[in-house]
């Protein structure tokens, strides 16, 4: 039993459940896939992460699948894969984990981040514009589907004034979901998907890059183990020559074979995941549409896309102090988290990023407001209604104190 579909709702007090925030749930057939590897005496790159790239293409839509260690690996190499010049400009939304521009400047690149919508957490054409004319007009663009919401890529592009090749979709939380008809891993220059614990696809680490460029796809390859013509399994192999050359200035990102048996043996069951994250959106959207200073999530327009549902944040009203809400529903056992602390408010970005002078006013005001739910298949509608009567608690004293003093 991987998931708990059809868990019934019981009434229980809040502060008798327990709820964790994430939940890095590994099955059964995982658990015996890692076991097979671990007893077959081979556990680096070898059969099993060239099959794991393959069916990942084959879900996503994409040509290729290239596997490496992380997410934050994958933007990196997806970028130098462009052939850039060192320090050239590479917009990203200041509203995303720090790893994800940590990639652009070990890449040798300048990131320059972007403003975001307070309904949606991502840049709007209008916030690419203003940086933009900032300073100048970028190199390459990463593109980051947050929360599980879908950025407008194309609009993105052309406020840019960038072809999609040269763009680099950061899809961490996008896994599972499309555009349109069209699954997120095939529109871009490269795709890059993580397996992190708290993922919709977890395998505790690593990540898939995707694109629909055979040389991108072979240059990765190459690029994710010390730009090495020959891995290992291909030189040990029977008949296999112990020669090779060293093409490109590469990195150590390669996943392992126990890591790729995992996520064969995961991602069949990501379809039913899927399912269980959407019913549990609905879940919280029906219990807290009608909740006082709670905003819910923003979604694709019908029509346009899937959510992903990799998070469930909520804005809670600017009179609400999103601290003191935590820490009251950590003490009825309610984990929760904010994604993310804008990255131009963090120490080293804030020296070395490019910040455009009109300032980040939608990332600060979201930041004070957002609030991430705990979502993940193995979440009970029991737990969820916990969640929510606390967080209404939570609320509502708030609103009461205000309104007496």
């Amino acid at each position: 039993m991987t998931t708990r579909i059809n868990a019934v709702p019981r009434a229980v007090p809040a502060e008798e459940v327990e709820v964790p925030f994430a939940d890095c749930y590994i099955t059964t057939a995982a658990q015996q896939a890692a076991l097979r590897v671990l007893r077959s005496g081979w556990l680096t790159t070898g059969r099993e992460v060239a099959a794991f790239e393959t069916e990942f293409a084959e879900y996503v839509g994409a040509d290729h699948a290239v596997a490496v260690s992380s997410c934050t690996q994958g933007i990196e190499l997806s970028l130098r894969s462009f052939g850039l010049p060192s320090g050239s400009l590479v917009l990203t939304s200041t509203m995303t984990f720090c790893g994800a521009v940590q990639a652009i400047v070990h890449a040798g690149l300048q990131p320059v981040l972007v403003d975001v919508d307070v309904s949606t957490g991502m840049p709007t054409p209008a916030t690419v514009r203003d940086a933009v004319r900032a300073y100048g007009p970028p190199a390459a663009m990463t593109v980051v589907h947050w929360a599980g919401d879908l950025a407008d890529v194309p609009a993105l592009a052309e406020a840019a004034g960038l072809t999609l090749d040269r763009i680099v979709v950061d899809a961490a939380h996008a896994l599972g979901t499309s555009a349109g008809t069209t699954p997120i891993g095939s529109q871009c220059g490269a795709t890059c998907f993580s397996f992190y614990a708290t993922k919709n696809l977890p395998l505790g680490e690593g990540g898939m890059v995707t694109t629909n460029d055979p040389d991108r796809s072979r240059w990765l390859h190459q690029a994710r183990l010390h730009g090495m013509t020959a891995d290992a399994w291909r030189r040990y192999l029977p008949g296999g020559s112990w020669r090779y050359d060293v093409g490109e200035a590469g990195l150590k990102a390669n996943m392992t074979d126990l890591q790729a048996a995992m996520g064969r043996a995961q991602l069949t069951h990501l379809p039913a995941w899927q399912h269980r994250r959407a019913q549990i959106a609905a879940r919280y959207d029906a219990l807290l549409t009608a909740q006082p200073g709670v905003a819910l999530p923003h979604r694709p327009a019908p029509g346009t896309g899937t959510h992903a549902w990799h998070l469930y944040p909520v804005r809670l009203a600017p009179d609400l102090n999103r601290d003191e809400v935590i820490a009251e529903l950590a003490q009825r056992q309610v984990g929760t988290s904010v994604h993310f602390i804008p990255v131009h408010q963090l120490t080293y970005f804030a020296r070395i990023a490019s910040v455009p002078p009109t300032g980040m006013a939608g990332a600060d005001t979201l930041f004070g407001q957002l609030l991430s739910l705990p979502i993940h298949p193995r979440l009970t509608d029991a737990q969820i209604d916990a969640v929510c009567a606390a967080l209404a608690d939570a609320t509502h004293q708030r609103f009461t104190r205000k309104g007496a003093s």
